[in-house]
């Protein structure tokens, strides 16, 4: 068992109680932030006098080697070794012999593992910025295509006014814009480098952590290195902001899937995003919507555990702070993998334009419209809502929608209708009438859509 303590104790650590407290199955993960957190550490001990420069090259011609060997499969990482530091950091003195020795200078597992999780993270929000702008461009697609697609816009799941499905892409393409910003905020926050802050007081020697941090791409050093080796917030914050992602992938999934029901029959999945029913040969199931929907529990999960992992730790570090990577880990995977299934489902997504015109034409979407008809014409708001009302009553009794009536059948009701009213409730009206920033009109989506397309060019 290959460890980095030892001389401390007398027996052997108890093989249970090693495999316990060891964390080589998931932190082997971050083998490259560990090589390169170490050619950054030995490149500032060298400027600083502490190692010679040719321990410095032997070092890291050693640590590039094992990084090459990893790469190419001709060196496992096995547990036989403790964690990631141990792993290396054997290996290089098996390599290099003393000097290999010398890696661990100035520095503790402490503010060595909080560099590596810290560089991991980098490099996954980066990639989830990635999945998420490729997520916005298919929606973007989708709002400039679907200008004049009219479709029920909902409240309570009842169907209250007409939009488009292009204003209805718009509303997902803001949710995610936000997510976006967060991960931004949260790389901003993060981005201060903890190593230099030794197990958790600092060092005697003369670290220069201003150049540490240069070299890995950092801001610059983190200022209290008890927080530094026990702060876990930015963590936290990356599994809210997934949790938020997964929320809204999670809405999306289930209005894909309403939508892909036989009563409503708005969407058809591709084939490629779609599973059959052993027993049931019509059946085409919304799987992958159905499994975003239900792995989002799975990220509100780990969010809540490291939550409760770390409410009640003192300072500085503790081992329980270990449970963070396994949790962290399993979110990114499974919000990276959300991500990218759901951009493709909807990017091969087949939309079914005349059923939802047909279904806001037949939910009556457009009574508020028949009631603003009247008002202009001289009649009491309150007065017009009962009108309207009788009209929609007459309508389901009849089965048809509003602007099915006959002008005989509306003069019944109010002798204030005009033939014009058909032109004033139709689909086409209701939208194109609202254009105020933000609504569905064409003249306000195309505002919008140059808008967005600004943002995802810039960023």
């Amino acid at each position: 068992m290959a460890q980095l303590w030892g001389g401390r104790f007398t027996k052997e650590t108890d093989k249970l109680v090693y495999n316990f407290n060891a964390s080589i199955s998931f932190d082997k993960r971050f083998w490259k932030q560990d090589i390169q957190g170490s050619i950054a550490h030995v490149t500032m001990l060298a400027k600083q006098g502490i190692l010679t420069d040719e321990e410095k090259s032997q070092i890291i011609e050693g640590l590039d080697s094992i990084l090459r060997d990893v790469e190419s499969g001709i060196l496992e990482i096995t547990d036989e070794y403790e964690d990631i530091h141990s792993f290396v950091e054997a290996n290089l003195i098996d390599r290099i012999g003393d000097a290999g020795k010398k890696l661990h200078t100035g520095r503790s597992r402490n503010d060595q593992v909080a560099l590596d999780m810290k560089l991991y993270t980098r490099d996954e929000i980066k990639e989830l910025d990635g999945l998420l702008k490729e997520l916005l461009e298919v929606l973007l697609k989708l709002m400039k295509e679907n200008l004049e697609v009219y479709m029920p816009g909902f409240t309570h799941l009842q169907k209250a006014q007409p939009v488009t499905l292009s204003h209805h892409m718009g509303a997902y393409f803001e949710m995610f814009k936000r997510d976006r910003m967060r991960m931004k905020d949260i790389y901003q926050r993060l981005n201060l480098c903890p190593l230099g802050s030794g197990a958790l007081a600092g060092t005697t020697y003369p670290l220069d952590r201003e150049y540490t941090a240069e070299l890995l791409g950092f801001d610059g050093p983190t200022l209290n290195s008890m927080d530094s080796v026990s702060d876990r917030d930015y963590l936290i914050e990356l599994l809210a902001a997934m949790s938020t992602v997964m929320m809204h992938l999670s809405r999306f999934s289930e209005e894909v899937i309403i939508w892909n029901s036989n009563e409503y029959r708005f969407v058809e999945i591709d084939d490629s995003y779609s599973t059959g029913s052993s027993i049931m040969p019509q059946k085409k199931n919304p799987d992958i919507a159905e499994l975003v929907r239900g792995k989002t529990g799975r990220v509100y999960a780990a969010l809540t555990s490291l939550l409760t992992t770390m409410k009640g730790l003192p300072l500085a570090y503790n081992k329980d702070m270990q449970e963070d990577k396994e949790l962290v880990f399993d979110a990114i995977d499974t919000t990276k993998g959300c991500l990218a299934l759901f951009t493709g489902m909807l990017r091969t997504m087949k939309f079914n334009a005349d059923r939802m015109e047909e279904s806001a034409r037949h939910g009556f979407t457009n009574a508020t419209d028949a009631a603003d008809y009247l008002v202009n014409h001289g009649v009491p708001f309150r007065d017009a809502h009962g009108i309207v009302g009788r009209l929609v009553l007459e309508c389901i009794e009849k089965k048809i929608a509003l602007d099915d009536l006959s002008l005989e059948e509306f003069q019944a009701v109010s002798p204030v209708f005009e033939e014009d009213i058909y032109d004033a409730i139709s689909m086409k009206t209701c939208v194109e009438t609202r254009n105020t920033i933000g609504a569905p009109g064409r003249e306000a989506m195309e505002k919008v859509i140059a808008l967005e397309e600004e943002y995802l060019a810039a960023k």
